[in-house]
């Protein structure tokens, strides 16, 4: 019976280990793409000054590109296309938000 304890034990260890793990890696993605929002928000206020509209889905679909081709199997891909896809979408959202945001504080 101690010996199935010990196994557990090692095994709870090990499953807290791996948490750690994410929980830092979280803490880097939070900043990185608070990083990512805040270019956004840069571009976001030159599209508007250049006339260009927030939508571009040629670059939506070259940013996609980039991120599936880093990875290392089909399955991640599949995963990081859904995930890059809800990055994407709330990204241009935050730009309309800004660019409306924007538009009110300009005198006209």
């Amino acid at each position: 019976m101690s010996n199935i304890n010990d196994r557990q034990t090692n095994h709870r260890h090990e499953l807290d280990e791996w948490r750690k793990k994410i929980d830092a890696i979280d803490s880097e993605l939070s900043t990185l793409l608070c990083q990512r929002l805040n270019c956004a928000q840069n571009i976001s206020s030159l599209k508007q000054r250049i006339g260009e509209e927030v939508l571009q889905p040629a670059r939506e679909k070259e940013v996609l590109a980039n991120v599936l081709s880093q990875a290392d199997s089909e399955r991640k891909a599949c995963v990081l296309e859904k995930i890059y896809k809800c990055i994407i979408e709330e990204t241009r959202l935050f730009q309309h938000e800004h660019k409306n945001q924007q538009q009110t504080l300009s005198p006209r």
